[in-house]
């Protein structure tokens, strides 16, 4: 609405304003001074000041004239602001574009006065709309973190899709999209904070695992989003995702927690000097101890140990996101990844003993497949 409204005060005001300097202009025989138009033109590409009001005659008596025409504009603007924060968005790309036309339209003569009210305006517009992104970055990074996360996504993801899917509306024919850019990029680093301050958070729930969930949501929402300038943030959000993943994985723990602890010892004593063949002289680390842990995990108990670890991933992760395939893959590489360490340490410190784990590569591949399909 704000905007149909703005177009519409814009469209009648410069007519008037041209046939009313037209007028001044013959009537009391004065010229514009044409060098208006090219410090309007300077302002709408920098924006980096408002409009200085030239003291010519034409000006001075148009701005007596239309004395009320800026405060009712800057209180239409006052107005906007109220109806929805985003507002501003609105109000920049419709002034600026206005303005653009104007300026690009041989065919219309411009009044000078209005060329500088429209500049003052949207240096405001401008200045209303970093105020806006100033203060959204500020919420993102000061919210605080909900006490129970039923809903895993941070408001502050919430509101930064928010306003981007706001803004691509707004300024989806938009001449000028370079404030809009830094806007985002802004926003972006601020979300990203956010997220990673959760590592500090006192959560109920494990931090990796809701940081995994709201890097992946975010990297999806830039992927379908496709907008050029946050190519880099879609490519670290991506690049945090991983890791985030990778350290929840270990954080589920070994299944095979005695064996990890076991071989744990054998690379500590390897890097400490000991021979590899010395190694199952170490009372600690003789072949009966080796034997007595190996037993403690048949097939049976490690594929009952693979089902209780996959009801606690997906009792962990919200379905929204649709990790748990991932998260589970990720868990059989690591599985195996220890497997393959395991039996190479057994050939190169326990050579020749005879000793093999219970369960075979092909079995443990087969555990995985099992509980994946009966899931």
């Amino acid at each position: 609405v704000s905007k149909q409204v703005l177009e519409q005060v814009l469209r009648e005001l410069q007519p008037l304003c041209t046939a009313e300097q037209q007028f001044i202009e013959k009537f009391f025989q004065l010229s514009q001074d044409a060098t208006e138009l090219q410090v309007l033109e300077v302002r709408v590409r920098t924006m980096s000041s408002p409009v200085p009001i030239v003291k010519e005659p034409t000006t001075q008596l148009l701005s007596e004239i239309f004395s009320c025409l800026e405060p009712e504009l800057r209180g239409f603007l006052e107005v906007c602001s109220k109806v929805h924060p985003f507002s501003c968005l609105q109000v920049l790309v419709t002034l600026n574009d206005f303005i653009f036309e104007m300026l690009g339209s041989s065919s219309t003569l411009h009044s000078s006065f209005l060329n500088t009210v429209l500049g003052n305006m949207l240096f405001l517009a401008k200045s209303r709309f970093n105020k806006c992104i100033e203060t959204l970055c500020k919420e993102i990074e000061e919210a605080k973190m909900p006490s129970k996360l039923k809903d895993r996504i941070l408001p502050s993801v919430s509101l930064f899709e928010e306003f981007v899917n706001f803004s691509e509306v707004v300024f989806r024919t938009a001449r000028q999209r370079g404030d809009l850019h830094e806007a985002h990029l802004r926003l972006a680093s601020s979300v990203f904070s956010s997220i990673n301050s959760l590592s500090s958070a006192n959560l109920k729930v494990n931090t990796d695992m809701v940081m995994m969930e709201n890097f992946h949501h975010i990297h999806c929402f830039l992927c379908q989003k496709k907008i050029h300038c946050l190519e880099g943030k879609k490519r670290e959000a991506k690049q945090k995702y991983s890791e985030h993943m990778e350290k929840y994985v270990k954080y589920l723990g070994q299944p095979l927690e005695k064996l990890n602890h076991f071989f744990e010892g054998v690379k500590a004593r390897v890097a400490q000097g000991v021979k590899e063949e010395e190694v199952s002289f170490q009372l600690a680390y003789s072949k009966q101890e080796l034997r007595k842990v190996i037993e403690k995990y048949p097939g049976k108990e490690v594929k009952g140990a693979l089902e209780t670890l996959y009801r606690k991933i997906h009792k962990d992760l919200s379905p929204e996101e649709n990790l748990l395939p991932v998260v589970w893959h990720a868990m059989e590489q690591e599985f195996i990844r220890q497997y393959q360490e395991f039996e190479d340490l057994i050939q190169r410190c326990y050579a020749g003993s005879g000793i093999a784990m219970d369960f075979t590569m092909e079995a443990l591949l087969s555990y995985f497949n099992s509980i994946t399909l009966s899931n």
